[in-house]
Parts: C-alpha cells; structure tokens; sequence
C-alpha cells in the first residue's frame, strides 16, 4: 500500500479499450453528438455488466468450463463488445481477479490510515489493524477467494500471483522494519504466509460468527510473532 504498508499485494485496475471520440463526441441514436461523460458512462456500465456476468458463470461453473458464449448469453452484449473491452476469457478472469485485489487493498489502506489519523505510529499495530481489515476482506470476498483456491485460471494469472506474494513479503518486511537481515526476512516470510493461510480459513467459515472468532484468533497469534 502507499503507506509502506501493503497486506493485500498492490494491484491496479484492468484497463481496456474504451474507443476513440472526436472533439465534439460520438453520435447517438439519433445522429446528435452525444457527450463525453455520457460515452464514458456507457462505457463502464458495458464493462461492469461484462465483469458481473463473467464472474457469476467462474463462480458457477469455474474457469475451465466457461465460454466467451456463456458470459455473451448471460451479459447481454455481444462477442465484438466482450473482445473489445477485454480480449478473451483469460483476460477477462484476470480483471476479475485484479478487482479482487484491489479489494483487499483498500480496505487494508484505510485501517492502516484511520490508525495512522489516531496518533498511531508503531508498526505493529498499524500492521495488525491492516492485517485484520484484509481478514473481514476475505470473509466478504469469500466466494472469489474459494474459486482461486482451485488455482483456476490462465497460466499468466499463477506468474501474477506469484510475483505479488513475493512483493507482499518485501512489503510486510519494510513495514515491519524487518527485511535488512536474514532473520528478519524470515520473519516476514511466516507473518505472511500466516495470514494467507488465515484468510483461506476465514473464507471457508460458513458463518460470520465463526469467521470472526477466526479472525480474532489469528490477530492473537500474529501478536505473539510480533513480540
């Protein structure tokens, strides 16, 4: 995250092709010029509705086994549009995927930032503040987070995650003022890895109340690592 602190890997938005307008605007239905915010407007609406149905039929059905015609049937706009926007399937999975990143990462920014606007300035409670917004996260997320347990998705997608757990790693080490010495490397490597394995646990509960006695549970074990 921004703020040296970055539970949840940094990741951006999947941008695509928005299409070219002239000075004056593209033309409507009715040959008028129709303006810019409106043409950005229905641009992200088409995107959104393209996401939503791609994400509903991988949750239903999983990567392996949806089409770019299941996703065209259930979202309403055409292949050209999907192709346009996205690229393909796998594309497609991946802006998915980076949303739900960003997901996590915001959430983690503003705990770490409201602590940050208390007079909070050691690193470790900033960490567990970010460590248990990026839990109630994953809990929120959980129907995502189960399908990327699978390791579904394009052979891309496993190098992209690969290489942001290792920058989670180097980030949870500066954050913690741990990743100068061996050790201290190791150390950031376990805190990490405790809490991917926490918000896959958290994301299997079957209820909130379990999730959140997970949650306080592995907010008390990073606390003795920490000491």
């Amino acid at each position: 995250m921004a703020t040296r602190s970055s539970l949840g890997t940094g990741a951006s938005g999947h941008s695509g092709a928005s299409g070219q307008s002239s000075s004056s605007g593209q033309s409507g239905p009715s040959g008028q010029s129709e303006p810019h915010g409106r043409t950005w407007a229905k641009t992200a609406r088409t995107r959104q509705s393209i996401l939503d149905a791609a994400r509903d039929a991988f949750l239903e059905h999983g990567y392996a086994d949806v089409s770019i015609a299941d996703i065209v049937a259930s979202s309403g706009v055409s292949v050209g549009s999907i192709y346009h926007h996205f690229g393909g399937k796998s594309e497609l999975f991946i802006a998915l995927y980076l949303t739900h990143r960003k997901e996590y990462e915001d959430a983690v920014r503003v705990a770490v930032s409201t602590q940050r606007a208390a007079g909070v300035t050691v690193g470790s409670e900033l960490f567990l503040a970010g460590a248990r917004a990026y839990l109630e996260t994953a809990w929120e997320r959980r129907a995502f987070a189960q399908l990327l347990l699978d390791d579904v998705g394009p052979p891309a997608l496993r190098t992209m995650r690969t290489l942001r757990s290792q920058a989670w790693v180097r980030s949870n080490g500066g954050l913690l003022e741990e990743w100068d010495t061996p050790v201290g490397r190791l150390r950031a490597s376990v805190i990490t890895s405790m809490i991917g394995t926490a918000a896959r646990e958290v994301s299997a509960c079957y209820d909130r109340r379990d999730a959140e006695a997970m949650i306080d549970e592995a907010g008390d074990l990073l606390r003795i690592l920490l000491r």
